[in-house]
């Protein structure tokens, strides 16, 4: 099983997470592919109203326009390379080309309240 050098394509075009596009993203991402995959697979890529929100395993990260809010993205990665990604904004890409993000109809601001 060979992976997919253009993850992002072969996701669009096959509308399904094969074997050999998975295997493209952890290549292509490393530790971060891995964690994004076990995101969308545990349903963790949540959709408000102002928000999209990446659920990790101790805080919930904002992931806007492939920005997130994360640590990791703040500090180790370069923001003008578009391929450096967190694995909260890897797993939001591959969530929407998948159709798979979890939709709720309020408003994160309000939830977060309660967390």
């Amino acid at each position: 099983m060979e992976p997919v050098d253009d993850w992002r394509a072969a996701l669009r075009d096959a509308g399904e997470l094969t074997g050999p596009i998975a295997a493209g993203i952890v290549e292509a991402h490393g530790d971060r592919g891995s964690r994004a995959l076990e995101a969308v697979a545990e349903e963790r890529v949540k959709r408000y109203r102002d928000f999209t929100v990446v659920v990790g395993h101790e805080d919930e990260y904002v992931v806007e326009a492939g920005r997130c809010t994360c640590a990791d993205a703040t500090y180790n990665l370069d923001p003008e390379n578009p391929e450096e990604r967190c694995w909260h904004a890897i797993a939001v890409d591959v969530a929407e080309a998948l159709d798979v993000v979890d939709h709720h109809d309020m408003w994160y601001s309000e939830v977060r309240e309660f967390l």
